[in-house]
């Protein structure tokens, strides 16, 4: 049996539900993979590139600044599942405007993000917004935020359903920002340096995760059940709600890549980051079918 090391680098159902599924319905061993599952959210990019890893926001914009041959075999999905949760009295992203924002770092795939929606709607984020940048995490604390007013809004990510959330203290979704900005932003992504995309334990991997996909798409209790173990503050039915709006429709059925989705994103984010993007869409995501 192959064996190799798989490291997530953020929190929610986003990175690991894919992951999480393989692992329990033993498609891995099926294929003849063991994989450790790793925490490399605190990693840096020397110590992550010697396995594979989840995060395909944190890849690109690593290969864009550091210039780590980084590329990406499979993609789970093209919307990045981030939300601006805000008080009441806010009601879009126009009214941000002079603020109090937490958001993710901006070198971060969320924070680079979240960045190019606030531009889209007309907002420096450097200028009109009152930026508190804090690094990921289970934003319990924004939560807390939110309801002593020590901040008005909040880039949040799935380690909570946020419409639940809002519904729950009276506040407001102002965006999905997945439906603002496609990029393919978690799967599989090695650095050939040190791991051959073909190595027949990283395609493997490729090949479980592509059977998860299908789970999430063709058993939509089964999944709902997972999501219930990342989601414990919710109900089912919130669950359910959070699986039917931003799961089902934005999860890939099979781990491939729309080659124009990538190049769209990879251009917007080199222009975010103010760096050139020296490789093209094709040679990052190659997620060409494998068989065992």
């Amino acid at each position: 049996m192959h064996t190799i090391d798989l490291a997530y680098v953020g929190r929610g159902p986003h990175e690991e539900l894919v992951t999480y599924i393989a692992d329990q319905m033993d498609y891995y061993a099926d294929e003849g993979v063991h994989v450790a599952l790793r925490d490399g959210c605190t990693w840096d990019a020397e110590r992550l590139r010697r396995g594979a890893t989840i995060g395909l926001g944190r890849t690109l914009l690593s290969r864009l600044t550091d210039g780590i041959p980084w590329v990406a075999l499979n993609v789970n999905t093209y919307h990045p599942l981030f939300w601006f949760l805000a008080r009441p009295g806010l009601t879009s992203l126009a009214d941000l405007a002079g603020r109090r924002l937490a958001v993710h770092p901006p070198h971060t795939g969320p924070g680079c993000f979240a960045r190019i929606v606030l531009r889209q709607a007309g907002l420096d984020p450097d200028r009109d917004v009152q930026t508190i940048v804090r690094p990921p995490g289970d934003y319990g604390m924004d939560l807390r935020g939110l309801q002593d007013g020590s901040i008005d809004a909040a880039v949040v990510g799935d380690t909570m359903a946020p419409e639940a959330v809002a519904a729950e203290h009276g506040w407001h979704v102002l965006a999905f920002v997945g439906d603002h900005f496609q990029i393919p932003t978690v799967g599989v992504a090695v650095d050939p340096t040190y791991i051959h995309p073909d190595d027949p334990a990283v395609q493997a991997v490729v090949r479980a995760h592509r059977r998860a996909l299908q789970v999430i798409h063709n058993e939509p209790g089964t999944t709902v059940r997972y999501l219930q173990t990342f989601l414990g503050r919710h109900t089912e039915d919130e669950v359910r709600a959070h699986y039917e709006a931003f799961i089902a429709p934005f999860f890939t059925t099979d781990g491939q890549v729309d080659l124009a989705v990538g190049a769209t994103g990879i251009t917007a984010v080199a222009a975010e980051l103010g760096v050139p993007a020296l490789f093209t869409a094709a040679e990052f995501y190659r997620t060409a079918t494998t068989t065992r």
